[in-house]
């Protein structure tokens, strides 16, 4: 009579089957999230039950937290995923929420000592961050403190870099937050992106200037299009001119060579009479007197643009800690494309924003003046936040901030760069 009762409503059958098996899913989901949480808090537990000398204060950790990332999903995620660990790790944690956009610049003006600052959101929380730390009058002992980033946004290019690939986001989330508790870091480049008027801006990943960049801020209104929604920006946007060039001026410097990394931990201070002994031996040393070494003046080279699109980036995407010279990623796209050729880099753009593609004139300089014609109008993406055009100064701060990141992916940067 089952049987009989299932076949004679196969409809309904197919849509239960369906349906329970969804659910059978979803719960399922839910069960190996709540094992992966398990076993990060577990694993946290080990660094929280070290014992520490009564003396030594508790590492103070700053978590700068952004709801808003994520649509609004970021701090469900924070609570869920990264909070417990840290708690458990025996640091004390102190979060400070963001309530607008701009709040962590001003924020950090304000900040105290602190041990660890940790970066909850995606790139605009990133940007915002490091703005504001690199803006204070102390910042050459505030940007000695370590960064951790816990990727909670839309778009987290730095995660690519600093934790391993995982389509999980609970996994990807807990890894992130042990990488912190592990104390293995990296050191990061930083543009200074600097206008005529206002205060610079830093970037750790880059700026983009043209049409690739305003189609791709479009894909969302099209949302009812589903997949086609970033060809379909792509495309409608040709049709308000074509072809579609942005001209102006560069003038740049080469690379600049690495000076050796200075020794993380200082060697102790000599004793009283070998101090004494070294300032006599070199007062009464006879010394030649030093002829003073002429400056050799700048050597900029300066070249025209008519470009689709311009982009500035770091080398923190391919991280090379070995490499002997300091230099960022200047990539000039042609202008003689078609509307197909743009349409199809279009969707190729917003996988890797800072991709050069074949026919592109590439250079690598140290610093940069971006000069813009009177009256350009558009903006700039720096980190995927949207600013004003306008002529700025780009500057490369080479190894300026140390990030944490997961030992394997130090060890990979390590045996790529031996390679």
């Amino acid at each position: 009579k089952v049987l009989t009762t299932l076949r004679n409503h196969w409809k309904k059958t197919t849509f239960g089957v369906c349906l329970l098996s969804w659910g059978g899913h979803w719960l399922y989901g839910k069960h190996c999230d709540n094992l992966l949480r398990r076993a990060a808090c577990q694993e946290a537990q080990a660094f929280g039950n070290e014992l520490i000398p009564s003396t030594v204060p508790l590492k103070k950790a700053t978590v700068f937290l952004n709801p808003a990332a994520c649509k609004g999903k970021a701090r469900n995620l924070f609570e869920k995923n990264a909070a417990p660990i840290l708690h458990l790790s025996g640091l004390d944690v102190t979060v400070v929420k963001t309530d607008y956009e701009g709040q962590a610049k001003k924020l950090l003006e304000l900040m105290e000592n602190t041990d660890l600052i940790i970066i909850a959101g995606g790139d605009g929380t990133v940007q915002e961050v490091i703005t504001g730390l690199l803006r204070r009058a102390d910042e050459a002992v505030f940007s000695k403190i370590p960064i951790g980033f816990i990727p909670l946004g839309k778009t987290c290019t730095l995660s690519n870099t600093l934790y391993p690939e995982s389509k999980n986001q609970v996994q990807h989330i807990t890894n992130a937050t042990l990488a912190i508790l592990k104390g293995e870091t990296v050191p990061l480049d930083v543009l200074q992106i600097k206008g005529e008027k206002e205060q610079p801006v830093f970037a750790v990943t880059g700026l983009r200037w043209g049409s690739y960049r305003d189609a791709g801020v479009k894909v969302s209104k099209y949302w009812y299009l589903g997949p086609l929604k970033t060809k379909a920006a792509h495309f409608f946007s040709t049709f308000k001119e074509w072809p579609q060039k942005h001209q102006g001026a560069l003038m740049y410097l080469g690379p600049t060579e690495r000076p050796p990394e200075e020794p993380e931990e200082k060697p102790a201070r000599p004793p009283l009479y070998v101090r004494i002994y070294r300032r006599l031996r070199s007062y009464w040393a006879s010394r030649p007197k030093e002829i003073p070494q002429e400056v050799a003046p700048e050597d900029w080279e300066e070249l025209k643009l008519s470009t689709i699109e311009l982009s500035i980036a770091t080398r923190n995407r391919q991280l090379d800690l070995r490499r002997t010279e300091d230099f960022m990623d200047i990539c000039l796209e042609a202008d003689t494309v078609s509307k197909g050729q743009f349409v199809n880099r279009g969707s190729q753009k917003m996988r890797d924003p800072h991709v050069c593609p074949e026919g592109s004139q590439c250079i690598q300089a140290s610093r940069c003046i971006l000069q813009l014609p009177e009256g350009t109008e558009g903006s700039f993406g720096i980190d995927n936040e949207e600013y004003e055009a306008m002529p700025v100064e780009v500057k490369l701060l080479p190894r300026k901030l140390r990030f944490f990141c997961d030992p394997r992916m130090r060890e990979q940067m390590l045996r790529a760069a031996v390679q």
